[in-house]
C-alpha cells in the first residue's frame, strides 16, 4: 500500500514537471533491481548500519542551524526518501541513467531542501557538518555530490555499493553508531570525513525508479 501511494505521488511530481527536467519520460515503476536514473525517488541504506539517510523539519541547534539530516533506522519512514536530480548546468534529462563519477544533486522529498554540506562542524563526532538547504528556486554548489561506484560499475543500479563525495568540501557521505539523545527513534549522525572508510558506503534501497530512458 505505501508503495502504491508513493508511486502515485511520484508520478503527480513528474506530471507537474520540475526544474529542467524533461516531464516527457515514462511513467515511474517500482524496481527490485536495475539502474538509478534521474527522477526517480529513492531511500539511501547505509551499508554499515542500515540506517536510511534522513531529514525532517528540525534545525540543528549549532553550527550552521540548517535543517538536520540523520540515519534512521527503520526503512518504512516517509522522511527517508530522496529524489535525484542533474545539476542546473548539465544535459542529463529524467529518466537518464547515472555513470560513475557524475555529479548529482539530492532533494529530500518531503521538504524540497538540499542534501548540502560546509565547513561548520557536525554536532557530535566534529566532522563536516551534512544539513539540508535550499528549495525548489534556492541552491547552490554545496548541494553538489560526486557518485563513485565501488567496484567495476560503470552505471549506478540498485543494491550497489556507491560513495558520494561532496564537490566544494571533498567529504564523503559518512554515517556511524553516535546517536542522538534530543530525537527519537534511535536517529544516528550523518557527516562528512575526508578520508575513505567502510562507513561511507551506501546503496539505493527502497524506491520509485524511472525507467532508463530509451529501454522497452
Amino acid at each position: 500500500m505505501a508503495a502504491s501511494l508513493l508511486a502515485l505521488a511520484v508520478a503527480l511530481l513528474v506530471g507537474a514537471g520540475f526544474g529542467g527536467v524533461d516531464t516527457g519520460a515514462a511513467a515511474p515503476v517500482e524496481a527490485e533491481g536495475g539502474e538509478v536514473t534521474y527522477g526517480s525517488v529513492i531511500k539511501l541504506m547505509h551499508e554499515k548500519t542500515k540506517h536510511r539517510l534522513h531529514s525532517h523539519d528540525v534545525p540543528y541547534g549549532s553550527g550552521s542551524g540548517q535543517q538536520s539530516v540523520t540515519g534512521f533506522p527503520e526503512g518504512d519512514d516517509s522522511n527517508s526518501y530522496w529524489i535525484v536530480r542533474p545539476t542546473p548546468d548539465s544535459s542529463s534529462k529524467q529518466g537518464d541513467a547515472i555513470e560513475t563519477g557524475g555529479i548529482i544533486k539530492l532533494q529530500h522529498m518531503r521538504t524540497r531542501r538540499w542534501l548540502h554540506s560546509h565547513l561548520h562542524a557536525s554536532p557530535l563526532s566534529g566532522n563536516l557538518e551534512v544539513s539540508c538547504f535550499g528549495g525548489d528556486e534556492l541552491s547552490d554548489t554545496g548541494d553538489y555530490w560526486r557518485l563513485e561506484i565501488e567496484g567495476s560499475g560503470k552505471v549506478w543500479k540498485r543494491d550497489q555499493k556507491i560513495r558520494l563525495r561532496h564537490i566544494d568540501t571533498g567529504g564523503y557521505l559518512h554515517s556511524h553508531n553516535k546517536k542522538y539523545n534530543r530525537l527519537g527513534g534511535g536517529q544516528q549522525e550523518v557527516c562528512g570525513v575526508k578520508e575513505k572508510r567502510a562507513e561511507n558506503i551506501w546503496l539505493a534501497a527502497e524506491g520509485v525508479y524511472l525507467p532508463v530512458n530509451g529501454s522497452k
